[in-house]
């Protein structure tokens, strides 16, 4: 079987997202190294200056100055030597939609990006969306 591309990778993933997650109406992945929306799909066509504050905002939600010096203290605290990022996922609501936020296990540079309309069902959300996760990381160790 050919190796798949990061591109490929994420591209397909997004498909799956918008696929397989209840009431999902768009999804996308966030590079944390650059600040970058990678990839994005969407029901709506959305102004490139929204995709583009929604890949800050990810960035800030997981890597922020605050959340940095969070982290740092609990590692200290803790006497944890890793890199690893404490904050995995995280779950917004807003007025009309939820937003869930899952960083990549195999690569914490990556965050994907699920949107659903506000009547998901949370539970449903969360297990297809790790669902859909955990077939990527299979799938970028093979």
């Amino acid at each position: 079987m050919a190796e798949r591309s990061l591109s490929q990778i994420v591209t397909d993933t997004v498909r799956d997202f918008r696929s397989q997650v209840p009431e999902c109406i768009a999804s996308g992945w966030v590079d944390m190294s650059t600040g970058m929306l990678l990839v994005a799909d969407t029901l709506d066509d959305h102004p490139s200056e929204v995709l583009d504050l929604l890949a800050a905002a990810t960035f800030d939600l997981f890597q922020g100055r605050n959340v940095t010096m969070i982290e740092d203290i609990w590692k200290q605290q803790r006497g944890v030597q890793s890199d690893r990022h404490y904050f995995q996922e995280i779950l917004i609501n807003s007025d009309n939609l939820v937003h869930l936020f899952m960083r990549s296990a195999s690569n914490q540079d990556l965050v994907a990006v699920v949107v659903c309309r506000r009547q998901v069902n949370i539970g449903m959300l969360f297990a297809q969306a790790r669902m859909v996760m955990k077939q990527v990381e299979d799938n970028s160790a093979s």
